[in-house]
């Protein structure tokens, strides 16, 4: 198969575990860009055999990264891939189908997420449609804190193949990074005028837990189900709790 035309961007700071799945699912595109925030791993020796765009940045926060990415790439369409992400043959095939029509600017593909090694088919996390291939002349990442995602200025469609996401192979990934998201998730509602209250810390995970288990069925995924919307209650409980610090509630 021709090389595909489209600039495939990824952002990395210490992904050795994974990068180099991600790069070989990617390696018949013709640019490949990574952007990385000085790992201290090998990541960016892993990507150097796949491409020699290999940069080097200080992190700029996630929306501000993967511009930076988009930036460097050289061809019309961009493609954005996280790190725990893979390109399956469909997709790629979709892919180059899409990228020669002129009616759309941008394309949500959906993901299918991993968790704790299965697929998760329920709980709200499937399809999962997420923004990801796009022209570069008429995108830009919208500058938020946490859940980044692309402003495409024209009409977009859907690509029915999905990526898959290896995200949280471990309850320790999810907690090791559950820190951080609701640090980053506070800003963002405190930037916004957010006042978070004992209401507010108590009543929303319940309603996360609800939503997640059983509105989106997430019992359907058995023990992972009942494991991830635990998890996902005490990160809404966390970030909630991290706007009231941030006034200095304690």
């Amino acid at each position: 198969m021709s090389k595909i035309p489209v600039s495939v961007a990824i952002v990395t700071k210490n992904e050795a575990r994974n990068i180099k799945d991600a790069l070989e699912s990617v390696k018949d595109f013709d640019d490949i860009v990574v952007v990385d925030a000085f790992s201290s791993d090998n990541t960016t020796e892993i990507c150097r055999e796949y491409t020699k765009r290999v940069y080097e940045h200080e992190w700029q926060g996630y929306a501000g990264q993967k511009q930076t990415a988009i930036d460097y790439a050289n061809n019309g369409w961009v493609l954005i891939l996280d790190a725990d992400e893979r390109v399956t043959l469909e997709l790629k095939q979709e892919i180059m189908e899409k990228v020669k029509e002129n009616a759309l600017s941008g394309f949500y593909i959906p993901r299918k997420n991993f968790f704790l090694g299965k697929w998760i088919r329920n709980s709200g996390w499937w399809p999962d449609h997420t923004l990801r291939l796009f022209r570069k002349d008429v995108s830009k990442m919208e500058p938020r804190a946490v859940h980044e995602k692309v402003n495409v200025n024209g009409p977009v469609g859907h690509i029915r193949a999905p990526f898959e996401h290896y995200t949280y192979r471990t309850i320790s990934d999810y907690i090791g990074k559950m820190d951080n998201y609701a640090a980053l998730s506070a800003e963002e509602l405190d930037n916004r005028g957010f006042i978070s209250s004992f209401i507010s810390m108590l009543f929303s995970p319940m309603a996360v837990f609800i939503k997640m288990y059983l509105v989106r069925q997430g019992f359907r995924d058995g023990i992972h189900g009942l494991v991830l919307a635990v998890l996902y209650s005490f990160y809404t409980f966390l970030k909630y709790a991290k706007v009231l610090e941030r006034k200095g509630g304690f």
